[in-house]
């Protein structure tokens, strides 16, 4: 038999799209990224044969084909939706998604809100991966990386790579400290931990609070940002770092920012997957999910 209708996946793009009026909140709502809603659109359309939606500024609005179109499919749709999540008597294969993270970063700010990436999407395993310092991302083991992003540094042609946060850095210590820091050129009196990988933030930071002077000898130097941050929180001197490694030691009062002042390093965190999946499977509902948690943390 020939079949003429369409597959479920464009039919879902397309009642999304006609129940939110946005193809950015559509994509939200099933997980995927926008260009993939709209590229299923696109596919329907030209099924089709005619356009089902106007594009404006605002967003966007169905035609009278869509809104008949909609009418004729919105029960039948959901109610395979329905069948399926009743007659499902046991779980389903779990996907696994495989994910590979800087040490750090992984332990730090990501372990903590896997929870709830599971929560929201039971059906997928997360597989954690060692970090290789130098990653080429030819590994066939891996979905996604987060990865910082190193000077000069240019990502390989068939990967895509976002960035996801921790360019900025700020100073932080424990409070003993702080408490004698009155101004940022009080920073010159005390001792400078630092990774070393990065002895040249203090230097940024300093420039950015204009204090002058700021090529004295550095304090400590750590090759893990791990134990950097165990040396502040222990009130070995003061750790120049991202604000997102240090969420816990700031909400409990083991570290303080003394000034609020952050300077951007112009490196950060990036999520990297290959192009070709980077907007299907898991890898793309995994990379959807990590915006949703850096867009909060923005607003």
């Amino acid at each position: 038999m020939n079949f003429q209708s369409a597959s479920l996946v464009e039919l879902h793009a397309f009642l999304g799209v006609c129940r939110t009026g946005s193809m950015r909140r559509a994509a939200e709502q099933l997980c995927v990224t926008q260009a993939a809603v709209s590229r299923a659109i696109a596919r329907l359309e030209d099924r089709l044969g005619y356009p089902l939606f106007d594009r404006h500024a605002q967003g966007v609005l169905p035609t009278a084909r869509a809104l008949d179109l909609r009418q004729r499919i919105e029960q039948g749709v959901d109610a395979i939706e329905q069948a399926f999540t009743e007659l499902r008597k046991s779980p389903t294969r779990r996907r696994a998604l495989r994910v590979c993270v800087v040490p750090t970063l992984g332990t730090r700010w990501l372990m903590p809100r896997l929870g709830r990436f599971q929560a929201l999407h039971p059906d997928i395993a997360i597989e954690l991966r060692q970090s290789r310092r130098d990653e080429d991302f030819r590994r066939d083991d891996v979905d996604v990386w987060i990865e910082i992003k190193r000077p000069s540094q240019r990502w390989p042609r068939g990967i895509t790579a976002r960035y996801l946060l921790g360019r900025e850095i700020t100073p932080v210590c424990a409070p003993e400290i702080a408490a004698r820091l009155k101004a940022p050129g009080s920073l010159l009196k005390e001792r400078l931990l630092y990774h070393t990988s990065y002895p040249a933030n203090w230097t940024l930071w300093l420039s950015a609070a204009d204090v002058k002077n700021s090529n004295r000898e550095l304090g400590s130097g750590f090759d893990l940002a791990a134990n950097l941050i165990v040396a502040a929180s222990s009130g070995m001197g003061v750790a120049v770092l991202q604000p997102c490694l240090v969420e816990r030691e700031l909400a409990t009062g083991e570290l303080v920012r003394p000034f609020s002042l952050t300077a951007s390093t112009g490196r950060g965190y990036y999520v990297c997957t290959r192009k070709a999946t980077a907007d299907e499977g898991v890898a793309a509902v995994f990379m959807a999910w990590l915006r949703t948690l850096t867009k909060a943390n923005a607003s």
